[in-house]
């Protein structure tokens, strides 16, 4: 089993799909192991979003990821980063297949209703980045001391 992040953006949940979303990832095999909402700070957003430092939309990339609440869930299954990925479609929604979560609820490039982890190297930093291991209910690693 393979655990991916996937943050629900700000456009998204501003426009109340968070539900079908999630609903989606779920009917396709994927398990919601944690689940928050909160507000990135612009730091945050920065630090989350390190890899981008250096491309022309990173500004308005982490400006926009501090606008307004988030929904970031923390989902496992079989090749979950692929399978979300491949759910997820292109990111520019016009480009993406219609049926993927971009392409039903994604307005343009960066308001594209959905992050999700690109790989499992990404996932190692972007999951501990959002959850606490309490919140991840990882009990065995909290208390083996």
């Amino acid at each position: 089993m393979q655990k991916t992040l996937t943050i629900i953006k700000p456009d998204a949940v501003a426009r109340c799909y968070a539900g079908e979303i999630l609903a989606q990832m779920e009917k396709n095999g994927l398990v919601i192991k944690a689940l928050k909402m909160l507000k990135l700070s612009r730091e945050q957003a920065c630090e989350f979003y390190i890899v981008h430092h250096k491309r022309p939309f990173y500004d308005d990339l982490t400006d926009y990821m501090s606008s307004g609440p988030v929904i970031a869930a923390v989902l496992e299954g079989d090749n979950a980063i692929d399978k979300v990925r491949s759910l997820l479609g292109a990111t520019d929604p016009n480009e993406a297949e219609a049926g993927t979560l971009r392409a039903q609820f994604g307005q343009n490039r960066q308001e594209n209703a959905i992050h999700a982890s690109d790989s499992p190297e990404s996932a190692d930093f972007e999951i501990p980045f959002i959850f606490s291991q309490l919140e991840l209910s990882n009990y065995e690693k909290i208390f083996s001391n």
